[in-house]
This record gives structure tokens, C-alpha cells and sequence, in this order.
């Protein structure tokens, strides 16, 4: 087969080297139903003959929306482009009115909808924008179904027209527009042309622990994130089977039943892992719970490549007996590794899932960049903890003098659609400025230490970078979400989501006398003093104007849907700020 250059030709490539019986599979009415690396290109065919016949151009843009990962998506994906057009994926989480800005600014002609929850929200609008039809993936009455294109598909007729329009798919040609889920303002449409991609994913693919086609990979992160998009083409590429997780609550469920060797997580995901890991801790007694703080405590020391000796080495290997075997079955047993992206991830969890055997590849990208800048890899000393890795091939990274990332290279997005001007603000010749600040050691690892426009001044002048704080934070178990703040006032602060099912069972346990309720935590004067211990404890290590001084606890749970945070789990700072005024007047005006 000839060079990779397009998306499409992924799939290809994987008939030609790597052919598998379970390319993608997807649980449909409690059975895995596997679609083999022919079935998925002759559907995808289908797809593209049906989407000719129904007069899809070259350049016209496509719109799909699921709730879930599944291998629909994938049939989509490879059937739209390879005829010319575009595939605009849309975040099945945000409101109706982003859906319907989403669908006229991109100019969707048709949409594919997952389920019945986004079909409702696409007919709330879809007369305000230019949809011709919208198809569904599951079968509902009052929607078109997906299949009728396969049926359409069936007439092999038109396939010259289909290789034809192949052909002249350029590598520079867009491929996709993804609209960034912005934490203010409208979504920017982010154009990505199939080399942006595919460069990205052949440069990034040598630093995936897969080998041969035996790999099994859960997939639940979204695929209209361009993180998890991009791993999809990766574990095409290297031939591994890909399984779709039901939903994020069944990831244990679906582990359990597949027993996967590796998958995507965020670091959201881990906190919760972890975090149920350690409540289930809580039950144990006598010997058994001595165990497993035990090896919890050698997991918090861990170095990569055997740093802390052979007696720290015999010592893991009884905790990973004894305890953290226990930690991989309840993930299927099998799993080796875990892609880790989208935000930074507390060292301690580095360091802990990786003495329990689990590997943590943690990475550093933008949709802008498609996205992969830099991660790690054990193999070859590229892995060290608290980096976000080396940069892949081809990826060229720098730091401007007021510390912001800057990175050049053919991953680098073709801009901003219908935007020039928002394009050229982020551009100074080939670099694009990424917003973030870092660091690059004497070992080429790239660290990250804050977003450039969180950063802000006190009243007094000093520089605060509050993701510091707050990625400290994050680490107890009291604190779900933190957001600190401080801008223009006189010291920082802290807005603080209690994490409320940790400290119910706190109170329960403790026996005391507090309601669990939302309000009533968030209202203690017992857990405002136990939260203040942990506040003490991370104001240890920074200097005293980047102190946080006071906090206050909201009532209630930061939500994407509640407009917290954004679809990737990044919090919307203004939206917070406007949402708890009252309590931030409390904290600098009482």
C-alpha cells in the first residue's frame, strides 16, 4: 500500500497489514457485537456511495452527535471523507442553542444523532439552521435510520465515483472542523486538514506500548474530542481490537468483561478511581487495612526504572502481590497502560497506578494542534513524573520569553474557520501560541506550570498561578473541584466544591452531627474546619502572598450541564465567578 497521507487511508492499512476479526466493537442489547477491519471499509463504502447519491459534494460538512463511543461513528467518519467532505463532530452535551450555532456556522447539511435525548435537542432547532435530514443511530420511530443509507449503499454502481473522489483527496485538504468547547464565549471552529491528523497519529503511534494485534482497547472519552479521535486512528493503525465502553459509569463492568490492555483516561476519571479505591479502604480493619496503606504509602514514593533500589523493589513486589493485583482486576486484570490527557495530572497518581502496575502515559496537546505536542514513554528513559513528556517527531517546541508554549510543526491547525483575524492573534509566523505556560528541563521533558490567561495579579502586585493551588488541592479527598481566586484583590481565595459523597460517608463513619445533605455539608462549621486543615496543609509549600487566606464551599455540584464546566471537564471561571457572587463578596467585602 502506498504512504499514509489521508485519513481514510488508515483503515487500508489495516486490511492490508494488521486484518482483524473485532477491529471495532460495540455492545448492543448486552452482547458485544465485533465488526471485522472488510465490514468496517464496506460499510464505510456504502456510506459514501448512499451520500452521493444523495447529492453530498465535495467540501459539504457532515454533523454527528452521539452520546457514546460507538462503531457508527467510525463507519461515519471514514465515509464522509473519503468522498471530499467534512465531518463535524459536535459535543452531544451542550445546550440546543450551541448545537444550533455549532450546525449553521460549520453549514451542516445532515446530521447523525446517537439516541433519542440528542435527536430531541437537534428538532428543538433544526428548523433555525440548513439541515436537509437527520438520521439516528439507534432505531426510533419518528427519525430516519442510519441503515437506509446502508441499503442505499447496496448498489455498487456508483464505487467508480466513490475511488474517483479518493483521489482527489489532498493530505492539506480539511478533513474536519472541531469546535472547541471554550470556557467563554462561543465555540471556535477549529479546521484540521488530514495531515494535521494523520502526521500527528504516525508520529505519536511509536510512543503506544501496543504490540501486534493482540492488543484489546477500551475507548470512553468522547471521539468528538480530538484526543481520543486521534488514539482511535492510532489503535487502527497498530491492528488492536477497540471496544466501547456503554457508558463512563460501566467502565469497571465493561473492564471486567473485556479485559483490556490499555485505554484513554482523563485525569478526572483516576481522581475517582482512586478515590473509590481508597473509600473502599476505609471498611477494612486490623492487618488487612494496615496492608493496604502500606502499600499505598510505597505506591506515593515510587520512581520510574527501579530509581529507589533492589530493597524498595522487593517491598513493591510484596505490595503488588498482596494488594495492587487486587487494584487490575477490578480494571480486568490486563490492563498495562493508561493514555492520560486533557488536564494535569496530580504526580501522586502518576506515581501510585504506576507501582500498582499500571503505566501512566501522560500527554500535552490542543485541539489547535492536533493535538499531540509531547508524552511519555517508559521504554528508552522517556518518562518522567510530573511531565507532560518529549515532544513527538516533527514537533517543534519552544519557550517565549513571558514562558508561553510555543509549537510549530505540520500538526499545527489551518486555522480558525471563518475567523482570520482570531487565527492571525494566535500565530507569529509558523509558531502557534498555545496560552499555556512551561518548561522545558536539560532533558528535553516539558512541564507544564499554568494556563498564561489564569494567571493574575493581587492588589499588591503579585503574580498567582492558581492552577498550582488548585492541582495541590485536588488531592484531598474532601475537595472535588476547587477554583481559586484573587484577581485585583488583596489575597487569593477559594471557591470549593466539597466532594460530597466522600464526606457523607465521613460523617457517617466519624457519626457526626451533620446532615449529609449538599447544604447542610456546605454549610458546617465541622467540614469548613476539616477542609481548612487541608487548605494548611497545601499553603505549606507556596510562599505566603500565593497563600490561600480564606475559602467558602458551594452548595452544589459542578456540572457540565449546569454550565461549570466545560465538556472536557475544564471549568468555566467567569461562568463560576457570576454563579457565586454572593459568596465571593462574602469572602473579600463580610
Amino acid at each position: 500500500m502506498k504512504e499514509i497521507t489521508r485519513l481514510f487511508d488508515f483503515p487500508y492499512y489495516q486490511l492490508e497489514n494488521k486484518p482483524n476479526d473485532a477491529a471495532l466493537v460495540t455492545k448492543q442489547n448486552g452482547e458485544w457485537v465485533k465488526t471485522s477491519t472488510q465490514e468496517y471499509i464496506d460499510k464505510a463504502n456504502a456510506i459514501s456511495r448512499a451520500l452521493l447519491k444523495l447529492g453530498v459534494k465535495k467540501d459539504d460538512k457532515i454533523a454527528i452527535i452521539s452520546t457514546t463511543n460507538r462503531t457508527e461513528w467510525n463507519i461515519m467518519d471514514i465515509g464522509i471523507l473519503q468522498i471530499g467532505a467534512q465531518n463535524i463532530p459536535i459535543y452531544p452535551t451542550i445546550c440546543a442553542e450551541d448545537y444550533e450555532y455549532v450546525l449553521n456556522h460549520s453549514e451542516s447539511i445532515y446530521c447523525f444523532v446517537s439516541d433519542q435525548e440528542v435527536l430531541d435537542k437537534v428538532n428543538k432547532v433544526k428548523k433555525n439552521t440548513g439541515l436537509k435530514d437527520v438520521f439516528s443511530f439507534d432505531q426510533i420511530t419518528e427519525c430516519k435510520h442510519y441503515s437506509e443509507l446502508l441499503e442505499l449503499g447496496k448498489d455498487t454502481s456508483n464505487q467508480n465515483e466513490v475511488e474517483s473522489r479518493k483521489k482527489e483527496v489532498k493530505p492539506l485538504d480539511l478533513a474536519t472542523i472541531i469546535y472547541t468547547s471554550g470556557t467563554t464565549g462561543k465555540p471556535k471552529g477549529v479546521m484540521l486538514s488530514h495531515w494535521n491528523l494523520t502526521s500527528n497519529v504516525l508520529a505519536s503511534a511509536p510512543r503506544v506500548p501496543l504490540k501486534g494485534g493482540q492488543n484489546k482497547v477500551l475507548s470512553f472519552l468522547p471521539l468528538c474530542h480530538v484526543f481520543e479521535r486521534v488514539l482511535i486512528y492510532v489503535y487502527q493503525h497498530a491492528g488492536a481490537s477497540i471496544y466501547y465502553a456503554e457508558a463512563i459509569d460501566k467502565i469497571g463492568e465493561n473492564a471486567k468483561d473485556i479485559k483490556p490492555h490499555m485505554m484513554s483516561v482523563v485525569p478526572r476519571l483516576l481522581e475517582k478511581v482512586y478515590d473509590k479505591i481508597m473509600a473502599k479502604a476505609e471498611e477494612l480493619s486490623g492487618i488487612k487495612k494496615a496492608l493496604f496503606y502500606w502499600a499505598v504509602g510505597l505506591g506515593e514514593i515510587w520512581e520510574p526504572y527501579k530509581k529507589n533500589g533492589a530493597w524498595y523493589e522487593f517491598k513493591l513486589g510484596i505490595a503488588n502481590k498482596l494488594i495492587f493485583s487486587k487494584w487490575r482486576e477490578g480494571l480486568g486484570g490486563e490492563l498495562h497502560t493508561m493514555v492520560s490527557g486533557s488536564a494535569a495530572l496530580q504526580p501522586r497518581l502518576t506515581r501510585i497506578f504506576s507501582a500498582a502496575g499500571m503505566q501512566i502515559m501522560e500527554g500535552y496537546g490542543l485541539t489547535e494542534t492536533s493535538p499531540v505536542v509531547s508524552v511519555g514513554k517508559y521504554k528508552n528513559n522517556m518518562f518522567k513524573v510530573g511531565s507532560v513528556g518529549i515532544p513527538i517527531n516533527n514537533v517543534e517546541v519552544k519557550i517565549a520569553e513571558d514562558g508561553e508554549i510555543l509549537i510549530k510543526g505540520p500538526n499545527v491547525m489551518m486555522g480558525y474557520y471563518k475567523d482570520p483575524e482570531k487565527t492571525a492573534s494566535v500565530m507569529t509566523g509558523d509558531y502557534f501560541h498555545t496560552g499555556d505556560k512551561g518548561e522545558i528541563d536539560s532533558d528535553g521533558f516539558i512541564k507544564i506550570t499554568g494556563r498564561k490567561k489564569e494567571m493574575f495579579k493581587t492588589s499588591g502586585g503579585k503574580y498567582i498561578i492558581p492552577t498550582l493551588l488548585e492541582n495541590d488541592l485536588k488531592q484531598s479527598r474532601f475537595i472535588e473541584q476547587i477554583m481559586v481566586i484573587g484577581e485585583s484583590e488583596k489575597m487569593p481565595a477559594a471557591l470549593i466544591q466539597p466532594n460530597f459523597e466522600f464526606i457523607g460517608d465521613w460523617i457517617e463513619h466519624k457519626k457526626l452531627p451533620v446532615d449529609n445533605t449538599p447544604e447542610a455539608i456546605s454549610n458546617s462549621e465541622i467540614i469548613h474546619e476539616r477542609i481548612q486543615k487541608e487548605i494548611d496543609k497545601c499553603n505549606e509549600k507556596f510562599g505566603k502572598w500565593e497563600q490561600i487566606k480564606r475559602f467558602e464551599l458551594t452548595p452544589d455540584v459542578w456540572s457540565i450541564d449546569d454550565g461549570h464546566l466545560t465538556p472536557t471537564m475544564k471549568m468555566k471561571r467567569d461562568v463560576i465567578k457570576n454563579k457565586y457572587l454572593e459568596l465571593i463578596e462574602k469572602i473579600y467585602r463580610p
